[in-house]
């Protein structure tokens, strides 16, 4: 009889409960680990509607990320132990008592952080690296217009950008609360979305080099408007949806760059070379405290249908958890 654990179901339209699952086994290159606290994303919201299904073999709960210890070691595991204290990506599982994870998208965490710290990390981390950092190719010197500046992303984005040496940081929010944030957390020029046009501030302020956007709809002419010449534009997200009408001449005439990723369905060894250049890169700017994780609120996992109810309403700055150490 297959061994089992607790974990957060979806059951139709009823709310979002603990049951009873089958708990997973390890494939060669995994790790499994005893979750401690699990973060959440928006692509949650979206999977439980029906829009955003798990890539084929992944586990069918949601959760993308996760932090606790290492517990059993797939048979091609190296470098890891079991007991070891880890954060890491995955692309389904994390609402849950246990959870496998590849060895490649896996960091350890020193004694002294927090689990909840951690598992705010790998999917914001992660994700700020492979759009601004690898998709466009961002440069020390340069300008970088973030939307949603106060998200989980945005507020990563923020600070690995000045560590990276930018020459200028601007983003957008809803409320002149949020862009105090922002701009305490080191962005440069906050643009309350409500009250001013994000395209004319930033054409004012020199144009930006590259644009993280997650937000589509009328953005995405917006965007295009507000980059320089040679700018890159990724999205990673259409919260105001993907269909849209463009005029493209800006984008031949400013010789732009318009693009999107996902990261959830790359292949192990993608996501690996995304942690490697994290740990090169950035890594010891977590160690010393340079770059923090921004946590909004910690949830018990009985209480995930609560969070993500808090994630939808937009208020949040900074990540929603789930954890085992919610008080």
């Amino acid at each position: 009889m297959a061994e089992t654990m607790w974990a957060v179901v979806v059951e139709d339209e009823a709310p979002l409960k603990l049951a009873d699952v089958e708990k997973p086994v390890c494939g060669p290159g995994d790790v499994l680990v005893e979750i401690v606290t699990a973060g959440l994303n928006r692509a949650d919201l979206v999977q439980r509607r029906g829009m955003y299904p798990p890539p084929p073999g992944a586990s069918q709960i949601m959760g993308l990320e996760c932090s606790g210890t290492i517990v059993a070691l797939g048979s091609d595991v190296s470098g890891w132990s079991v007991g070891d204290r880890v954060c890491g990506l995955m692309a389904g599982g994390g609402y849950a008592e246990f959870a496998v994870v590849d060895q490649g998208a896996l960091f350890k965490i020193p004694d002294w952080m927090s689990f909840n710290e951690a598992g705010a990390l790998p999917e914001v981390m992660m994700t700020v690296w492979a759009n601004i950092f690898d998709r466009c190719q961002f440069k020390s010197g340069e300008s970088l217009l973030i939307h949603g500046g106060t998200s989980g992303i945005g507020t990563m984005a923020i600070q690995m950008a000045r560590h990276a040496g930018a020459e200028k940081i601007m983003i957008t929010a809803g409320t002149d609360e949020k862009c105090a944030y922002a701009t305490g957390l080191g962005a440069d020029i906050a643009i309350n979305y409500r009250e001013q046009d994000f395209e004319e501030v930033v054409r004012q302020a020199g144009g930006s080099d590259v644009i993280l956007d997650m937000v589509g709809g009328d953005y995405v002419q917006k965007n295009i408007s507000a980059a320089k010449i040679g700018g890159r534009i990724v999205n990673i997200a259409y919260m105001q949806g993907p269909q849209v009408q463009l005029n493209l001449m800006p984008l031949m005439l400013k010789r732009l760059v318009l693009t999107g990723t996902t990261l959830r369905a790359r292949p192990n060894a993608e996501k690996q070379r995304i942690r490697d250049a994290i740990l090169a890169d950035f890594w010891r700017a977590i160690l010393s405290g340079e770059i923090k994780p921004v946590i909004d609120t910690v949830y018990a996992f009985d209480r995930a249908e609560e969070a993500q109810a808090h994630m939808a309403k937009g208020g949040h700055i900074g990540k929603i958890l789930l954890s085992r150490q919610h008080s």
